[in-house]
């Protein structure tokens, strides 16, 4: 089956049955090879567990350049009063910046670096453009988790990506460590598409970027996933980076620790991909959430 066939067949339907089920992944993880910066292992590791690290993908120095960067965005006043700005339910502490590679031409630039944008081109084998980007911030003591779930469940049901040809990287801006909060994965989870219960309520975005409720797995199969696959997390020094298929189940936990955790998130997209109407929703999210701008990165 080929990206063209789910324009008119949906076969990753959800949000439209009262009863959650697994259905098996119709594209594959990495498509057909294109050259790029992944060696041929952690490609293979990539095609068969949803993810691979990138050790060090940043130097110290580009660590801290960005890291000046993201603290000057969190207290500019513009920023903050901006709807991009996102800000935790209970602590009203800054949660994401969304569209942060608009905002910030140091993280644009970043978008673009061979390093990261190839790896993207890679895995998809095709050009790509951004579907979203953002800064996460999570402070220590009372920094909020996000629950389990898949971004193309909600990328499918409220943008209209017809298929999973998306791929995230996560950049630490500051060190990962088990207890403060890190993203867990549950490997190999991104051959099974959750078919989630529930309708999408109008401007679910407002509330699903503090606290995501629709769209989320129910107990039972992330219970049989987790003993079928394991849960994995990423850990490791500041300018490490998580590359992962946006069908990949995972989640992170709250940080009561005094060591905060931020990092760059970038989705690229194909432009063989591109967002239709919504399979689960009214109207698309906006465009700061969800990009319809397809023009290739570089």
């Amino acid at each position: 089956m080929t990206v063209m066939d789910t324009a008119t067949v949906d076969v990753y339907p959800t949000r439209t049955s009262s009863r959650p089920r697994r259905i098996d992944r119709a594209h594959p993880t990495v498509w057909p090879v294109r050259s790029g910066p992944i060696s041929p292992s952690d490609l293979a590791l990539h095609a068969r567990k949803g993810f691979h690290v990138a050790p060090r993908l940043l130097s110290s120095a580009e660590v801290q350049r960005y890291r000046d960067g993201v603290a000057r965005l969190s207290t500019d006043p513009r920023v903050l009063a901006d709807e991009r700005a996102i800000v935790e339910n209970v602590s009203g502490e800054l949660r994401s910046i969304f569209e942060v590679h608009k905002i910030s031409a140091q993280i644009g630039a970043l978008v673009s670096d061979p390093r990261v944008v190839g790896r993207a081109r890679q895995i998809l084998g095709s050009d790509v453009y951004v579907h979203q980007s953002r800064v996460n911030y999570m402070p220590g003591f009372k920094g909020a988790g996000f629950y389990w779930h898949s971004d193309f469940e909600t990328w499918h049901a409220e943008d209209g990506m017809p298929a999973p040809r998306a791929v995230s990287i996560s950049i630490a801006l500051t060190d990962n460590y088990p207890f403060n909060g890190g993203l867990m994965v549950i490997p190999g989870s991104q051959d099974t598409f959750v078919s989630c219960v529930g309708e999408t309520p109008e401007d679910n975005y407002k509330d699903s970027l503090r606290e995501q409720k629709i769209g989320t797995p129910d107990r039972e199969t992330l219970r049989s996933m987790a003993h079928e696959y394991g849960i994995e997390q990423f850990t490791g020094p500041a300018g490490s980076a998580l590359m992962f298929d946006c069908n990949v189940m995972h989640g992170s936990g709250s940080n009561i620790t005094p060591y905060p955790r931020s990092n760059i998130f970038i989705v690229f997209n194909s432009v063989e991909n591109i967002l239709e109407q919504p399979y689960a929703a009214a109207v698309p999210r906006p465009t700061f959430v969800a990009n319809r701008d397809t023009t290739p990165i570089g």
